[in-house]
């Protein structure tokens, strides 16, 4: 697949491929960030006993919102313009999945980042030869991603009904959300 060529955005300043994927990837740990904020609000009634998870999961996420962050300030970037609209569809996700429990929980999980993994290497094989630091970031957080995806699929072993539910709904989101950021 192509690189994608820079764009120019309202301001006529030009966005470099890395640039614009390090501002989406930022934007999207937002947004997960927010998913496990509302998932651990509504599990500590609904499944009390996957909250030390997902508040380590979040943790992650932290760390990594924290790393695209500095990369972008490194590079002299803004953050991208679906910030606040990932945040705010993360929480919304996070707290009707979270009201259904652990194993919707679980699916919203593996689905988000079942995407998210996809995205992640395409990115780091878009960037390799053109933008090292930004290859940098990004594979620094694929263990963490696959630890969340391969332990929410774990959770969900004899749950189909969920998987078949929540699975096509949540990954069509993340595309869209992603797509979004990428096109903003």
């Amino acid at each position: 697949m192509d690189t994608p060529q820079p764009r120019t955005m309202l301001s006529g300043r030009r966005v470099a491929p890395g640039d614009r994927v390090i501002k989406v990837d930022h934007a999207g740990e937002h947004g997960a960030i927010c998913i496990y904020r509302a998932q651990i609000l509504l599990a500590r009634l609904t499944a009390p006993a996957i909250v030390a998870e997902l508040t380590e999961f979040r943790t992650h996420e932290e760390r990594h919102r924290s790393l695209f962050g500095a990369e972008l300030a490194r590079r002299g970037c803004r953050r991208c313009r679906s910030y606040w609209l990932c945040g705010l569809g993360g929480y919304a996700l996070g707290f009707l999945t979270g009201l259904c429990g652990s194993k919707a929980i679980a699916a919203t999980t593996a689905a988000v980042e079942q995407v998210v993994l996809r995205h992640l290497q395409q990115q780091i094989d878009d960037l390799r030869d053109s933008d090292p630091a930004a290859v940098a970031v990004i594979s620094s957080i694929v263990d963490d991603e696959r630890l969340h995806h391969d332990a929410s699929v774990r959770r969900l072993e004899g749950s189909s009904r969920w998987l078949r539910t929540i699975t096509p709904i949540v990954a069509a989101a993340t595309e869209a959300v992603i797509w979004l950021g990428m096109h903003l």
